[in-house]
């Protein structure tokens, strides 16, 4: 006859009880930083979307205008200068928001950069600001 083998149930007491130990030691070290998480985020996406301005200057000989905005990104925009070669999918599918559910800022000619400046304001959703007010641009490295 075959001995079947499991674990008692002090076994299964003292797995829980140190999986309890290290989750009250870690959660709360991942839990006090949602705001330094929401920046990163923002960060990518303004990477992201400078890619497909980039893409979209590539196609059109020029990034779109304040004016066309970053719309021009996802439908194909009206205006001077118009969009030769623009991508019938689009640049992006949509238009993503910053983390705390302001849009995105392009501001064409840049204060910062020579081509644009794309940012967020931050927590605060006002311009300018300190620590996690402060503005997230692509003119941070």
């Amino acid at each position: 006859m075959q001995r079947q083998r499991g674990f008692t149930l002090i076994e299964i007491m003292v797995v829980v009880v140190i999986l309890g130990v290290l989750a009250a030691l870690v959660v709360p070290q991942i839990m006090s930083r949602p705001d330094q998480a929401k920046a990163t985020a923002a960060q990518s996406d303004i990477k992201a979307i400078a890619m497909a301005l980039d893409i979209y200057k590539l196609d059109n000989h020029n990034y779109p205008t304040g004016q066309q905005g970053l719309q021009a990104l996802v439908s194909k925009p009206d205006g001077y200068p118009p969009a030769r070669s623009w991508n019938p999918d689009g640049y992006l599918k949509r238009l993503p928001m910053d983390p705390w559910g302001n849009p995105y800022q392009y501001l064409m000619p840049g204060s910062y950069n020579d081509s644009y400046d794309l940012f967020s304001f931050g927590a605060d959703g006002q311009s300018g600001g300190e620590g996690l007010n402060a503005d997230i641009g692509n003119w941070e490295r």
